[in-house]
């Protein structure tokens, strides 16, 4: 590894562990992406969050995405993180999943292999954090019985 991208491993490790540390699932390759997705049964909910280490955008999207995956009444059947940047071949698999643009951070929710909702960096930069919570909840709740 360079020293660049060692310097990078270390400045996303807090970031990555904001999500990991809350129960969230880090999936680091594209075999722990497509066990997480096979993992997923149709009549449950997998709620995402694909990182990263802009800091107006993700500095809102991992504090609001733990906030309601705990604290909402209706929770994701499971929960996973893959850091865009620095996970890539990870990234871009979980994006085969999602089929919209690639955007990180972002959000998608799932029922079990379908996208039933995305959330794409521009859902998410300079909003007021309530609002993506709201967001968030409003998605889970409509998709989780």
């Amino acid at each position: 590894m360079n020293p660049y991208e060692e310097y990078m491993k270390e400045v996303a490790k807090p970031m990555r562990d904001e999500l990991t540390n809350r129960d969230f699932e880090d999936l680091t390759t594209p075999d722990t992406v497509d066990a997480f997705m096979d993992n997923v049964k149709d009549d449950e909910t997998a709620f995402v969050v694909i990182n990263s280490v802009c800091g107006c955008a993700a500095g809102l999207a991992r504090p609001a995405a733990v906030t309601v995956a705990e604290q909402n009444p209706k929770k994701p059947h499971h929960k996973a993180t893959v850091f865009a940047g620095q996970d890539r071949e990870a990234t871009a698999r979980l994006r085969e999943f999602i089929g919209e643009e690639p955007s990180s951070p972002s959000y998608a929710l799932f029922k079990g292999k379908n996208l039933v909702h995305f959330m794409p960096r521009e859902q998410i930069e300079g909003r007021d954090i309530n609002d993506i919570m709201m967001d968030i909840k409003d998605s889970l709740d409509n998709n989780i019985s």
